[in-house]
């Protein structure tokens, strides 16, 4: 079938499933295939629970006879077909995000700068792959008027990949760094693949948002000479500029928009922000945001609100006060340049009493020993003395910092210990598991 007859079926059903456990009645299920499963077996289970139709790509599981079962080639590429042709139902922004760090949060708040005047439809927590994407694109509604769709990458074309569906109007690549360098082979390989945003945005004839403050995305962008770009970034680079004011932990900062932009009389010089956000990396995320939103039309005045009064969760840049210890939570990801970051900005909070708990960071290959062994030294630099290191990465590493195999390890030794008074640092990547310390800290 092809992607526009079954958009024609979409159309009297507007609501998609893949997993066949949630199945809402008049709903089409489509099978997809993962590492340790297969949809189609379960196509006959949806069907009696409440779906109306099946899309299945193995004729065996397609009932002879049956109307309800749509037989495609590949269940994944006929997802993402009919996402792509509901995407291009709607004349609308449509902002393209991508980037090694900081993605889920810059996608947060620019939703939350533009939701003061629009209503934005952006995608949830971090469905930003194959299937996530999908997902988020058939979530568009005709009262939604701009989507901001977060893309992330772990493998050289990935980016590609979802632009083709996603077809965004202008986007973002918030930074590049060395992640999933067992992926990508290389940082220039990170480079290609996120810069896959900027080449469809320049063919297309679209505008791109850039952080004048990093030279990669600088020379990313000057080399593919993109004709539209909008800018900012920090001390005074880019037409919307900000300067960290305090960050202990949470981040405060002075922005404006610089004089040689054409409504600088727009905004007061120097507007100071308190934000909920801990981490004096995010002042890139909050610029991006209030970048986008004044591109829009978007007041400075309610940019300022927005950015203000946005809390951060899903364990990115969270502070929890706890009954006994104030903890610095970003445990859902990490790689050398976010855990630089974090350590950057642990080591100038004048708080006392720090300690760190930090886990592997995944998907290095080849670079992993000399990764873990920066963030090693990096500590020693900084006199961050009380750390607790966990996985089989940072146990190769040279350093007489505690170490533990596991995070359950670590449970059994905070319930021998019981740190209190303490502000302690938790990163490290998701499936390290930290996210379990908090409640026990």
């Amino acid at each position: 079938m092809e992607a526009k007859d079954l958009y024609e079926i979409y159309k009297k059903h507007p609501v998609v499933t893949t997993d066949s456990r949630d199945c809402p009645e008049g709903s089409i299920f489509i099978a997809l295939k993962g590492a340790s499963f297969d949809g189609n077996k379960f196509a006959a289970m949806a069907l009696e629970k409440g779906c109306s139709y099946a899309v299945v790509d193995e004729k065996e599981y397609a009932v002879d006879g049956d109307s309800r079962y749509i037989l495609v080639d590949d269940t994944l590429v006929a997802f993402k077909e009919l996402a792509r042709e509901h995407r291009r139902q709607f004349n609308i922004p449509v902002i393209g995000i991508t980037g090694t760090n900081g993605k889920t949060t810059t996608k947060e708040l620019i939703s939350a700068v533009l939701a003061e005047k629009f209503n934005v439809m952006h995608t949830e927590g971090n469905f930003n792959n194959d299937v996530g994407v999908p997902k988020t694109l058939l979530r568009l509604r005709p009262e939604h008027e701009i989507a901001v769709v977060e893309m992330g990458a772990s493998h050289p074309g990935d980016i590609k990949k979802l632009i083709e569906y996603v077809e965004p109007t202008c986007g973002m690549i918030t930074n590049v760094g060395r992640a999933h360098l067992q992926g990508f082979g290389s940082f220039d390989g990170v480079k290609r693949t996120k810069g896959e945003l900027y080449d469809f945005i320049k063919a297309t004839g679209g505008l791109i948002f850039l952080n004048e403050s990093n030279a990669d995305l600088v020379e990313m962008a000057s080399r593919r000479e993109m004709p539209r770009i909008e800018t900012y970034g920090r001390d005074g680079e880019g037409s919307v500029t900000g300067s960290v004011t305090k960050c202990d932990p949470f981040l405060n900062f002075t922005w404006h928009i610089s004089s040689d932009a054409d409504d600088a009389a727009a905004e007061p010089q120097g507007t100071e922000l308190h934000t909920k956000l801990v981490g004096a990396y995010n002042i890139d995320n909050a610029l991006a945001a209030i970048t986008i939103g004044l591109h829009f039309g978007v007041t400075p005045e309610q940019c300022s609100h927005a950015i203000e009064n946005y809390t951060p969760s899903n364990d990115r840049s969270e502070l929890t006060v706890t009954e006994h210890n104030h903890l610095i939570v970003d445990a859902y990801n990490a790689n050398p340049s976010s855990m630089a970051a974090a350590l950057d900005n642990f080591r100038l909070m004048d708080v006392p009493a720090k300690m760190a708990i930090l886990g592997d960071m995944r998907e290095l290959g080849e670079y992993s020993d000399e990764e873990h062994q920066k963030v090693v030294d990096k500590l020693k630099e900084y006199n961050i003395n009380n750390v607790w290191l966990v996985g089989p990465e940072f146990a190769k590493t040279r350093t007489d910092f505690r170490k533990f195999d596991t995070v359950d390890e670590v449970k059994a030794e905070i319930s021998r210990q019981q740190p209190q008074g303490h502000y302690i640092l938790i990163k490290g990547s998701n499936g390290i598991k930290l996210f379990e310390l908090p409640k026990l800290l």
